[in-house]
């Protein structure tokens, strides 16, 4: 993007410059030119923005005063019941995806099919108690720090570290590693069904 006569230009275009008979237009081409640009007064741009989970736009400020024309968009800070209905949309939102990847077991066993395994069933069950938990927690929440922390909660992940042959199949693990992992607790669930095996996760704990 560029900055021109207090223009975000954000595709090339043709531009005039001068007034009247001294008007000039340049062909869109001049973008690709980089000492044209410079000789017209046609900067590059940039923006900063707010984080749009907690705010919103506000006002924007631009500094002309260097090489490239910097433009900062204020932030307006949501408030804290919007945000804990952001965040209890989406642990609703993860339970239905999660609630429809199984619904089948059920509908199956309604037709004289095979019953629901019970690991299905106690993961199902998981699910909503874990979906309580998390509603009742964003439910006490009073303040937008603790809504950050509570969707950016540190984890370290430990994993199996992995051997390959020169053809690329899986050899053998061997050692372990950890990750730093910030997680956003709405949408993480402990509970999977007894299927659904990482062979090289180790563990995930809360820092």
């Amino acid at each position: 993007m560029w900055y021109f006569n207090s223009e975000i230009i954000t595709t090339p275009k043709p531009i005039t410059t001068g007034t009247g008979d001294a008007a000039i237009t340049h062909p869109k081409a001049i973008f690709r030119d980089s000492a044209t640009l410079t000789s017209l007064g046609i900067k590059p741009y940039r923006e900063n923005v707010p984080d749009t989970r907690y705010q919103t736009f506000g006002s924007i400020s631009f500094d002309t005063s260097k090489d490239t024309v910097v433009g900062t968009v204020a932030g307006v800070d949501k408030s804290v019941a919007e945000l804990k209905k952001e965040m209890l949309v989406k642990v609703n939102n993860q339970v239905a995806s999660k609630q429809n990847e199984i619904d089948w077991y059920w509908a199956r066993a309604s037709k004289g099919g095979t019953a629901v395994p019970s690991n299905i069933s106690t993961y199902a069950s998981t699910i909503y108690s874990e979906q309580t938990a998390k509603e009742s927690a964003i439910n006490a929440m009073t303040t937008t720090d603790e809504i950050k922390a509570y969707e950016n909660k540190p984890h370290t992940e430990t994993r199996k570290t992995a051997t390959y042959n020169d053809d690329g199949d899986f050899v053998a693990f061997v050692g372990t590693y950890t990750i730093t992992r910030n997680i956003d607790m709405c949408t993480h669930f402990t509970a999977n069904p007894t299927d659904e095996v990482d062979e090289a996760f180790v563990s995930l704990v809360a820092d």
